[in-house]
């Protein structure tokens, strides 16, 4: 994943043998020095530069006083904040006393926090601010600290190692790579979430996957990351930053990725695929609505960029003419899209839930690259990825190195590596459930591998059986009703139905354009018969590509979209199917009804 001006020497604590720790991750980092600025840090308006110095003198103070206040090795630490330099800080001060660290996603309900707060024996909690402290009320962890708190606890650090100079150092050597370092609560779509064990070994391998990756991160890179560090893609990126040597721009509010983008100017952006369907449908409705000449110009740009992706995805080089072509197109379409991402986006990742096809190629037709990858939770985070000189649209790209992958005899995907957790904390049950004798972790999601490419097809607690008794992966299905430009999001049911149906949300922007281009009052766009037709040609543009039993026989539009504040979403935005299918009932049984 990365490229390095220097080699990296195996870490190893004073007086012990190498030890993969991400104590020994930080201090390895810390040790190499770099000229960029480790970190973008949101002040009052601006993105200040936090170099690795600074952000060292802060880590050390911190994690001696965490030692000062009786924090031990072992203890579990829980995290309730937003994406933040803070969050990253506090979590190698707590790696490099051993502790172990528990996130909590900041849009938790109160029980929720509480429920991980008590499951993980918490000792104590860092929130961000005292919004955030009324949610641990009920709860009775011995250290609660908020974002404004860190400066005395630096300073009770400093004083620290000034009476006790060797303690952290010591502390530091005791910890070996098979030592709990996190524990990371699954976002299940059903049911409380689980802990899964995340040693030190898992995440240090998992982040040391990068060296095997060409140009994936590239040195000067900067990324803007917003994924809550409390789910394990946006853990992985933070932990990767100063292990591969790329800036961080922490953005605490998700909604303001539009605004950051242009400021920042990421070279990287990780991302759930939803952020990429907006753009993805703000700019299929802005193309959709060009006539003249300007229609004509976005034609020939796509055009050019379709025949430029398809010799790209070949590795094949670029005929003269094609490419004086493609060079044009770029400043008269591309570079406006491309300046949507701010301006240099080299790559954009993609994962946490399924991306579809359409949507990469549309990407890739405007020369901007979108690389897919998989995982669980349960495998430390990714198990797959494309990469920038070999992928394949539609797939979640070949395994990662040192990660094995088997299709069981059902289709369910299976996965090896040293990357694949020690199960659930207090759940034997569920680990047993999981985790073969063998080694090989139960995925859950069924696949298939295609010239070392894996394809995602469905997840098989997901799979609908009709009351025909066929078998629906209803997920694919999903990812082409939400590529037309008019949804926003798509619920495709049917288990013991006599056909498949679907709930279907409007994309606000497309249907508003829709309704200014028609003189319908927006609000009343949803009732729209003149809608409901072109939806119903959208639908029967994907029900062509299916089979009989796959087809979507009637969908309902949806007053509002799913949403986070509903219960609907996960925080990688994937759906509850039951909560949604329970939120909207009435809809469901109206697809039902007798006609």
């Amino acid at each position: 994943m990365a490229t390095r001006t220097e080699p990296r020497e195996n870490p190893s604590h004073e007086g012990g043998s190498a030890q993969r720790t991400i104590g020994a991750l930080w201090l390895d980092a810390v040790g190499r020095g770099r000229p960029e600025p480790a970190y973008l840090d949101e002040r009052e308006g601006s993105w200040q530069e936090v170099g690795l110095d600074e952000a060292a003198a802060r880590v050390e103070a911190m994690a001696n006083g965490l030692l000062a206040r009786g924090i031990r090795k072992g203890d579990a630490f829980a995290l309730l904040a937003t994406t933040s330099l803070e969050w990253a800080l506090f979590d190698f001060a707590l790696a490099l006393v051993g502790a172990v660290s528990a996130g909590i996603y900041p849009n938790s309900t109160p029980g929720d926090v509480r429920y991980i707060v008590e499951h993980s024996e918490s000792v104590g909690v860092l929130v961000e601010n005292e919004e955030q402290r009324m949610k641990l009320e009920g709860t009775d962890s011995d250290h609660v600290l908020t974002f404004a708190d860190l400066l005395a606890l630096e300073a009770q650090g400093r004083a620290y190692a000034t009476e006790h100079p060797t303690a952290l150092a010591e502390r530091t050597a005791t910890i070996r790579e098979d030592d709990l370092f996190t524990y990371i609560y699954t976002s299940g779509t059903t049911g409380p979430p689980k802990a899964c064990l995340i040693t030190h070994r898992n995440y240090y391998a998992m982040t040391a996957t990068i060296d095997g990756l060409d140009d994936f991160i590239v040195a000067g890179d900067v990324m803007l990351l917003y994924l809550p560090l409390a789910h394990n893609f946006g853990r992985l990126m933070h932990l990767s930053g100063p292990y591969a040597g790329f800036t961080i721009a922490f953005l605490a509010d998700p909604l303001r990725i539009a605004e950051a983008l242009p400021q920042v100017r990421p070279t990287v952006l990780p991302s759930v695929p939803r952020v990429y369907e907006k753009v993805y449908a703000a700019v299929s409705a802005q193309f959709a609505a060009a006539t003249g000449v300007k229609r004509r110009i976005v034609d020939f740009a796509l055009a050019t960029g379709r025949a430029v992706s398809e010799l790209r995805r070949e590795g094949r080089p670029l005929p003269r003419g094609l490419a004086l072509r493609h060079r044009l197109a770029d400043r008269l379409v591309y570079s406006k899209v491309k300046e949507r991402l701010g301006g240099r986006l080299r790559i954009g990742i993609s994962g946490g839930a399924p991306l579809a096809q359409e949507v990469a190629e549309f990407f890739h037709a405007l020369d901007i690259l979108i690389l897919e990858g998989y995982g669980l939770s349960e495998c430390t985070t990714a198990a797959t990825v494309n990469r920038p000189s070999s992928f394949r649209f539609g797939t979640v790209g070949p395994a990662l190195p040192g990660c094995e992958l088997r299709i069981d005899d059902d289709g369910e995907i299976l996965i090896r590596s040293e990357t694949v957790f020690g199960g659930y904390l207090k759940d034997e049950e569920a680990t047993h459930a999981v985790l073969t004798e063998d080694g090989w972790l139960r995925s859950g999601d069924l696949g298939t591998l295609e010239d070392g490419f894996l394809r995602i097809t469905d997840r098989k607690k997901d799979i609908i059986i009709t009351a025909g008794g066929k078998n629906v992966a209803p997920q694919n299905i999903e990812n082409a009703l939400k590529a037309t430009r008019l949804v926003s999001q798509a619920l495709v049911v049917g288990d013991r139905r006599p056909y498949v149906s679907a709930l279907l949300t409007l994309d606000e922007a497309a249907a508003q354009a829709w309704a200014e281009q028609r003189g319908v009052d927006p609000a009343e766009a949803s009732m729209s018969p003149e809608l409901r037709q072109e939806l119903q040609r959208a639908v029967d543009g994907v029900n062509a590509g299916l089979s009989r039993f796959e087809q979507v026989k009637r969908f309902a539009v949806l007053p509002r979209d799913f949403s986070a504040d509903h219960d609907e979403v996960t925080p990688t935005l994937k759906l509850k199917r039951r909560v949604c299918e329970a939120h909207f009932a009435a809809e469901l049984e109206e697809l039902y009804r007798s006609t």
